[in-house]
């Protein structure tokens, strides 16, 4: 492996992107894409080979017992002059049966010993996958596969995991085991049609950033501002967040409300879009709870909810708008709008959906344990929200 080659492979392993070290080696990106995922080669006689991908554990830090390279620069060195595995042993200070071995297991195609060769191939032999937890223990197996079905997080398994075998070591999992078992090939987890995860992902895939500027809602309104504390702070029961996951071309859309404290998910059901339908949609579900538990509802500045002042007029809820491009301030209702997306496809038709269908959506979500709950489950700290006169602080 050339040099720069091998810094090319060191700057990955450091977290660096393929453009970044491709600018930092001064080589062109074509290249650095052939030298991460391999690449087809053209010889001289017509036919066309594949050039593997470079293996990260030829350059990787390995414990001293084994052959660096550059005792294998040394041994080929030696052994072209004829010296034989004794001699070069005593040389480099190794044992003769681990040159004599070297020398007959990592020879090339040709039969002459080639030491980068040599080396990448014992790069190879070094990656052995091994075979995960879960695929030798059924009872495991048989978990995650029936939680993975009820659409239950990665996390919210290990968790469980965690729960249901406090004294038992040897039925935990970590997050990161169940995702890798997930995206191993014949795994029994996922199929090529449909992937267990919210996502719908069967592999990785680097993280993106979509910032939506610009103000969208232009009609006198309350600032999240004026509503009296953070979006940090959920001390106080009885506050929702609120937005509109819509169908391709805007055509059909759901109302999501998340209450703040619990976490207590409202779907909506939209014969409409329009400010109209949308309002008299949002009175009746605001209406069949506790007025101390719809105190405010905080909403993005979407027009659909240019009458706020009517809900506010029949409900007494109080409406306040995020500012612009800061989905931040409805982290809740965000991440409820992702966790909705598993049961409701993006580009999907959601008209089809009736409001027997957003119901039972809405059960499932609200009895899933969450973490910063404490592993409890919306639905029963909400229960004990509206079975109070007042609106207590859960801690």
């Amino acid at each position: 492996m050339s040099q720069a080659r091998r810094r090319f492979v060191e700057l990955l392993g450091q977290g660096w992107s393929v453009r970044g070290a491709c600018r930092e080696l001064g080589i062109s990106r074509s290249s650095g894409n052939r030298w991460k995922n391999g690449a087809n080669e053209r010889l001289k006689d017509g036919t066309v080979r594949f050039v593997p991908p470079l293996d990260s554990l030829a350059t990787r830090q390995i414990s001293p017992r084994f052959l660096s390279e550059e005792e294998r620069i040394q041994i080929a060195d030696l052994a072209s002059t004829g010296i034989g595995p004794t001699a070069i042993a005593r040389a480099l200070g190794r044992s003769p049966s681990t040159i004599s071995r070297e020398l007959s297991r990592n020879r090339h195609s040709t039969g002459q010993y080639r030491p980068f060769h040599a080396h990448g191939l014992a790069a190879t032999r070094r990656r052995r996958a091994r075979p995960l937890k879960i695929a030798t223990t059924p009872q495991l197996h048989a978990f995650v596969k029936a939680r993975l079905k009820e659409r239950w997080s990665p996390q919210q398994i290990s968790r469980a995991l965690r729960r249901e075998h406090a004294n038992d070591p040897t039925m935990w999992l970590s997050t990161e085991s169940i995702y890798q078992a997930l995206y191993r090939p014949g795994n029994g987890l996922i199929t090529k049609r449909e992937s267990p995860l919210r996502t719908g992902r069967d592999h990785r895939r680097g993280h993106t950033r979509i910032v939506r500027a610009g103000r969208r809602f232009a009609q006198p309104m309350r600032s999240i501002h004026d509503r009296g504390f953070e979006p940090t702070d959920r001390t106080v029961a009885g506050h929702w967040e609120g937005d509109l996951i819509v169908g391709p071309h805007h055509r059909s859309a759901i109302a999501t409300l998340v209450e703040r404290q619990t976490r207590y998910v409202r779907l909506v059901h939209l014969p409409a879009q329009d400010s109209l339908a949308v309002k008299a949609a949002l009175v009746r579900a605001l209406l069949r709870m506790p007025p101390h538990l719809r105190l405010s509802l905080t909403w993005d500045q979407g027009t659909e909810l240019a009458r706020h002042l009517e809900i506010t007029a029949e409900t007494g809820t109080k409406v306040f708008f995020a500012d612009a491009a800061s989905p931040w301030q409805r982290g809740s209702n965000e991440n409820t709008n992702g966790l909705l997306r598993q049961y409701f496809p993006k580009s999907t038709n959601l008209a089809v959906h009736t409001p027997r269908d957003l119901a039972r959506v809405e059960t499932e979500l609200n009895r899933r344990p969450r973490m910063t709950l404490g592993d409890q489950a919306p639905a029963d700290l909400f229960g004990l929200l509206v079975a109070s006169a007042e609106s207590p602080t859960l801690r």
